[in-house]
């Protein structure tokens, strides 16, 4: 895992390495409810790629939970992704400025995980 900065507004735990087990460690420390989903994507995965003879299917994994866990290790984060995802749903009102909210989280995300 790599370092991050201290302090109370930090994230719960450091980035993890990109690799199917730090990925599921820190899912289970920081989002436990998700284990299931990440071993049924991993599966699928796996069962994908030896299929296809491509690692395409793993890498998308990676790339999943990677930005997963670079959200969620940010409850600030996580919880305004969620309000924002809500805000969509919801269809009430012009997504447009939820979208654009929600594309930076994710891409902020992708660039904390190294992807």
């Amino acid at each position: 895992m790599s370092a991050q900065p201290d302090g109370p507004y930090g994230p719960l735990i450091p980035m993890p390495d990109l690799t199917p087990d730090a990925l599921r460690d820190a899912v289970a420390r920081i989002a436990p409810s998700r284990i299931p989903a990440l071993t049924r994507h991993l599966f699928e995965a796996t069962t994908n790629a030896q299929q296809t003879q491509s690692l395409a299917p793993l890498r998308a994994f990676v790339h999943s939970w990677a930005v997963f866990v670079a959200i969620e290790r940010h409850p600030a984060r996580a919880v305004r992704l969620r309000e924002l995802e809500r805000i969509v749903d919801a269809g009430e009102h012009d997504p447009t400025e939820a979208i654009t909210e929600i594309r930076r989280i994710h891409e902020e995300a992708a660039a904390e995980a190294g992807l």
